[in-house]
């Protein structure tokens, strides 16, 4: 059975009578990667910084390790890493201030040691320069002070929010293998992010938020395995055969049709077969066309 490491508990944001997030509930297990993914403005930033007390919440609760997780939990807070979407420093300092300052906050903790030579091996990876300083520094270069800070500390649960934009594309990479190293040592991470083929290459589980709520949440696999394919039919009535099939229409050129298809395939062949088909085309969906079939689907609820 696996361990839950945190748990999201009705937690509910509004900031005036606008909803952040609303009766969210989420358990994250130890040692997965789990992608919190949504457009923005679905309430993924909310959400996190709920949980690391950046804001207070309306109501609802977050618990580390079994246990309320507050604001001054020192304790608690040193086994977390953290990065934001957005990473600000003091520009005035070098990149090797802001590393050496933050090891001087785990000095007198169990967290202490092998914390420099971790950060001097991040420092390697990530080709980062500790002479520059952080007013001369890129986007990307910014975000991977950010990405050494979270990691630096060995810490069991990292919490990040899109914690890739500002990369290229080989940092990218080098990003995904230290994820994958961190859970392979048993850590937890929180991943925040729009990007959907991120959550295919590198995420064990998968919630979908919507409007500051989550709408579907499971394994990666399962989420994109749930028999939603789409159709491409060429037929002489296609107003019989969309009757016949209950299916919402997504594209129409003549008597050829494209519509998405979530039934039994022996169910939809069982239906074709009483219609003329001239051609047909079956594609499996992609986690990004479930991605929008789900939120379709929640849109639709929302009017009903």
């Amino acid at each position: 059975m696996s361990e839950t490491i945190l748990e999201i508990k009705n937690l509910t944001k509004y900031y005036g009578k606008v909803k952040g997030v609303e009766n969210l509930s989420l358990t994250l297990n130890r040692g997965e990667i789990f992608g919190f993914i949504g457009p923005n403005g679905a309430g993924k930033s909310t959400t996190i910084r709920s949980i690391m007390n950046l804001i207070n919440k309306d109501s609802g609760s977050v618990l580390f390790c079994g246990r309320e997780l507050v604001r001054d939990d020192v304790e608690a807070k040193s086994r977390i890493g953290y990065l934001p979407s957005e990473v600000f420093l003091y520009d005035d300092l070098t990149v090797k201030g802001i590393f050496d300052h933050h090891e001087s906050f785990y000095r007198n903790c169990a967290r202490a040691a092998g914390i420099h030579e971790k950060r001097q091996e991040l420092v390697s990876r990530l080709k980062l320069d500790e002479t520059r300083k952080i007013e001369d520094l890129s986007l990307g270069n910014l975000k991977k002070v950010g990405i050494v800070l979270a990691l630096m500390h060995e810490p069991e649960l990292i919490i990040m929010d899109e914690p890739t934009s500002g990369l290229d594309p080989i940092m990218q990479n080098v990003f995904y293998e230290l994820l994958k190293e961190e859970r392979q040592k048993g850590n937890t991470v929180f991943y925040s992010t729009h990007i959907l083929s991120e959550v295919s290459k590198i995420c064990d589980r998968v919630g979908i938020i919507r409007n500051g709520e989550l709408i579907r949440a499971g394994q990666v696999d399962e989420i994109s395995d749930k028999q939603l394919a789409f159709v491409t039919v060429t037929v002489d009535d296609v107003d019989a055969l969309t009757a016949e099939l209950g299916v919402k229409v997504l594209s129409q050129e003549e008597n050829t049709v494209r519509f998405a298809n979530n039934m039994p395939d022996d169910e939809l062949i069982k239906k074709l077969s009483k219609f003329r088909i001239r051609k047909i085309l079956i594609e499996e969906a992609t986690l990004e066309e479930m991605f929008m079939h789900y939120y379709e689907e929640g849109a639709s609820d929302d009017k009903a």
